[in-house]
């Protein structure tokens, strides 16, 4: 396999300041002397996950060149090239001013607290709450314009994520009204094929198994977390033939995996109870790392982070493998959406948030950062076949390579790019450890689509009771304590108190 990705850039995401203290900047073309004023300028407030968008610099060799004949290298930060390209193509100056978050509850705490942004990037169950709440701004009609050349969104989406985005709905209103995808995926299990076998790999009951001890992590969070508990306790239905076969099974997954009713959540954090104490941690970040260095020999994770796992962990001699639970998966997106309070009824600045999903989408882009951030973008290209061809950079097989003694397999990925799995014209002929590797993880196989389910977004009450339920699982639950150990506890308090008492009136006395 191609060495193709840089990772993650490990650095701080920086806020862009003002050109200048009094907010001119210079056109281009244009010495210092020459300014345009600061209300010619149009101010974009983008805010976008930590380390979510090529910042450039790459080193010449890391040039991509694919077999279309596109070339790929990226110099300065996607953002800031946005600024120049928005100006050749409206005619009309923009900055944008680019900061980062952490979390979801980060953003939506940031907002709710008077942080004004005009462009956000969250994911799918925050979308929806923004949506529910009435937040966002709707894409424009010219926007979904499809013989427009600069929609590049419209014209390069995966007909796939596409179809999921127009299906979906939140208070009679698709998602793809106020929604634009930038990243998705899969969750699953990374696990060190060394230690573990496959099957064991592929159920979320691998997290209970007592044969791996303290050698597995699962999320810090009660999202990801209670889908996969959720799985496991459901494993059975889940994956009876009736069913599985059943003509209305999306819309039942769907409503399986975001059950949360108080029956519901009592099972879960019984069961999740019981799982803490086989686990080694919860982890947000740290999975990867340890997964590499051998910490732990399996952990939960989205496939993302799994493929930078991968790369990173092949680079030190460590093959690790990427398993999605037979039960479901969650299909997991991030997308771009603009903020009504933001956007103000400002027709320009709808205007260059808009572009700004435009530029990011266009199939050269979308390349960048794909390879910068090792996540897999929404878009396909549509008639351009730059990122098939990527696709094909990372993962086909090179000349050669099917006479080292191992078959080549083809590996359909049409559903994404044509939405026809039959499609001759979207089949990667790749070795076959990649089935189960970097490649499968990015783009899994229909099948495994087929058994993946959204996490909603629920509401203030839903929401009160399933914290409440990882408050329990996270601290020491009072309410679970015997009590007789409550009471035993207070005697020895209360005897220490009179020892030390006692202790002070001796020295006193003597």
């Amino acid at each position: 396999m191609k060495n193709k990705k840089r990772g993650r850039a490990f650095i701080l995401c920086p806020a862009l300041l003002l050109w200048a203290a009094v907010g001119v900047f210079p056109p281009a073309g244009e010495g210092l002397g020459q300014v345009t004023a600061k209300e010619d300028v149009i101010t974009l407030r983008v805010c976008n996950w930590e380390e979510y968008i090529d910042l450039g610099d790459w080193d010449e060799e890391e040039l991509i060149e694919l077999d279309n004949g596109v070339e790929i290298l990226g110099v300065n930060a996607l953002y800031e090239e946005f600024e120049d390209w928005y100006y050749e193509t409206y005619g009309k100056r923009v900055q944008v001013e680019y900061s980062c978050f952490g979390t979801n509850e980060d953003l939506y705490n940031q907002l709710t607290l008077g942080d004004t942004y005009d462009l956000v990037c969250p994911s799918d169950y925050m979308i929806m709450k923004l949506m529910a709440q009435g937040d966002l701004e709707p894409y424009s009609e010219e926007f979904f314009d499809g013989e427009i050349e600069e929609n590049y969104y419209r014209r390069g989406v995966s007909p796939y994520i596409a179809r999921v985005f127009a299906e979906n709905h939140i208070n009679g209103e698709s998602w793809e009204r106020y929604a634009a995808g930038y990243m998705w995926g899969v969750t699953g299990v990374l696990y060190n094929p060394e230690l573990m076998t496959r099957e064991e790999a592929s159920t979320w009951a691998v997290f209970d198994n007592p044969a791996f001890y303290r050698q597995i992590t699962l999320k810090d969070n009660v999202r990801d977390t209670y889908f996969s508990t959720l799985g496991y306790l459901l494993r059975d239905r889940l994956t009876d033939s009736a069913f599985v076969n059943d003509p209305d099974y999306s819309r039942k997954l769907g409503e399986m995996m975001n059950d949360v009713s108080p029956e519901t959540i009592q099972a879960v954090e019984e069961l999740l109870a019981g799982i803490m104490g086989n686990i080694y941690a919860l982890e947000t970040d740290s999975g990867k790392a340890d997964m590499v260095t051998g910490k732990i020999i399996a952990n939960y994770q989205w496939s993302g982070d799994a493929v930078f796992a991968m790369d990173q962990a092949e680079e030190d001699g460590v093959y690790l493998e990427f398993a999605v639970p037979r039960e479901c998966t969650n299909l997991w997106f991030d997308g771009w959406v603009m903020l009504r309070d933001g956007i103000g009824g400002d027709p320009e600045k709808k205007q260059a948030a808009e572009a700004f999903v435009n530029f990011l989408s266009r199939p050269d882009n979308a390349v960048r950062n794909m390879y910068y951030i090792g996540y897999t973008s929404a878009i396909s290209g549509g008639e351009d076949d730059t990122v098939f061809s990527y696709l094909n950079w990372c993962y086909g097989a090179e000349d050669g390579e099917e006479g080292e003694g191992e078959q080549l397999v083809a590996y359909p990925v049409g559903y994404f790019f044509s939405e026809d799995s039959e499609d001759e014209n979207y089949v990667v002929y790749t070795r076959q450890e990649q089935v189960g590797r970097q490649l499968y993880t990015q783009y899994p196989s229909r099948e495994t689509i087929s058994r993946a389910a959204v996490m909603w977004y629920f509401d203030e009450e839903e929401t009160r009771d399933i914290n409440q339920m990882w408050i329990n699982i996270r601290c020491l639950d009072v309410r679970e304590i015997p009590l007789w150990c409550v009471l035993l506890t207070l005697c020895v308090l209360a005897a220490l108190g009179v020892s030390v008492i006692l202790h002070k009136k001796n020295r006193y006395y003597n």
